[in-house]
């Protein structure tokens, strides 16, 4: 069921094409509605330009087309016969790292943009490097623009060798380099002919084709309790004691019959029954949402998690972790307090130490840093009021994700990826 659906994002320097890009996927697969494209036409024949601006599919804020840049993060859909895709538009200025994060947090698949004439920029790397630091599985280099390199096979070679140099340092798996032509859709949604050279699929291709079922984390089992169902309908005997857990599955496969353990009880049962609105369920997997029923009546709220016996999350208080603070109305420091919002629970922390603050351009460490301010990336330690169940983010990317939140104002003012937890 998840193989259907792909999320992807794209990232890249100001002025590689990435609005061009997704707008020539949406028009070249036949995904946007007349009305939409007379507009883009309008605007465009408006501004002076020759043909219809594709970018203007995406950006949507005033700001973006009077600058030419992505500001926002633009979520856009569409669907082919064989997969449905789910696009963030990230921007490519440091300025607004926050929202290339906010996008690549739950991608699938990050598509990298590069201009053939200009190779790998400073920002190039730090979307590599924010790509990897999220554990996004897959990873595509489209080298765009070969038409203002008369589609020069040594500059595609030149720059897959360079990036793939550079990926090695990051520990990136699975990449994938296609040179494409945006503007004239060479190699986005069919191969192009102009480029005889190159023997892979066409962009489209791979994103339809691409493998993601293995990406899931199936051997960890972890359901994330976010409600629990009391009908007890008198007119109704079997609803006169009923109990079900309702969730999301974070990881692992449940199934009828299986011994759980209840944290932060330790009580354990086994799963009577695994429902949906269609039915009764012989086992569930990530991402289906589904509610739990257990043979023995357990205590169990909003926050807590069900998992198995023999593999539990770990239960702590103490949390290293990456953070990205997304705010400039404060700065994050030691003997910060903030809230957590770690799967369904939320709890109160203070900031215990910051380690370094990271650059993400260089890759520096800097350990004199007392502080991070807006768009900065650094490693804390969290103490917080409650245990979290958590694993490493490298491990699960829905247990080992969370977001910080201000007291006073309720505004998410960071998110975090769990490094180690006591």
């Amino acid at each position: 069921m998840n193989n259907d659906i792909l999320r992807f994002a794209t990232a890249g320097s100001v002025d590689d094409g990435k609005s061009t890009l997704i707008g020539r996927l949406l028009y070249d697969s036949k995904s946007i509605f007349e009305d939409q494209l007379d507009a883009v036409e309008r605007t465009s024949a408006a501004r002076g330009e020759e043909r219809a601006n594709l970018a203007l599919l995406t950006d949507g804020l005033r700001a973006e087309r009077e600058q030419g840049i992505t500001i926002d993060v633009a979520y856009r859909y569409f669907a082919t016969p064989e997969r449905t895709f789910i696009i963030a538009d990230t921007p490519g200025h440091v300025q607004y790292t926050r929202n290339m994060v906010t996008g690549a947090s739950t991608s699938d698949l990050a598509v990298i943009l590069v201009d053939a004439r200009k190779g790998l920029q400073e920002q190039s790397r730090r979307h590599a490097f924010l790509a990897s630091l999220l554990q996004v599985p897959h990873l595509v280099l489209a080298v765009n623009k070969m038409d203002l390199v008369d589609y020069s096979e040594e500059r595609f070679e030149e720059i897959r060798r360079e990036f793939s140099e550079f990926a090695a340092e990051l520990g990136t798996r699975d990449i994938t380099f296609v040179p494409v032509s945006a503007l004239h859709g060479d190699n986005v949604v069919t191969t192009s002919e102009n480029m005889p050279w190159y023997e892979g699929s066409s962009l489209l291709h791979h994103l339809e084709n691409v493998r993601i079922a293995s990406d899931d984390n199936l051997a960890d089992a972890r359901f994330p309790v976010q409600y629990v169902i009391r009908p007890q309908k008198s007119a109704d005997p079997e609803l006169h004691d009923y109990r079900g857990y309702a969730g999301q599955l974070a990881g692992g496969v449940f199934r009828p019959g299986d011994e759980v353990v209840h944290l932060p009880s330790g009580y354990t049962s086994r799963v009577a029954k695994i429902l949906t609105s269609d039915g009764e369920l012989e086992e569930a997997f990530p991402p289906m949402s589904v509610t739990l029923l257990l043979e023995d009546d357990i205590d169990i709220s909003r926050g807590d998690m069900i998992t198995r016996v023999d593999n539990r999350p770990e239960s702590a208080q103490d949390i290293d972790a990456m953070v990205c603070w997304m705010t400039d109305s404060r700065k994050l420091t030691p003997r910060s307090r903030l809230l957590v919002k770690h799967t369904t629970r939320t709890a109160k922390v203070m900031v215990k130490d910051l380690y370094y603050r990271l650059d993400v351009n260089s890759l520096h460490r800097d350990e004199g840093a007392d502080d991070l301010a807006l768009n900065e990336i650094g490693r804390v330690r969290l103490r917080s009021t409650q245990p979290l169940f958590v694993d490493e983010y490298a491990r699960n990317r829905q247990t080992g994700g969370f977001i910080l939140i201000d007291e006073a104002t309720n505004a998410t003012v960071g998110a975090g990826m769990v490094v180690n937890a006591e």
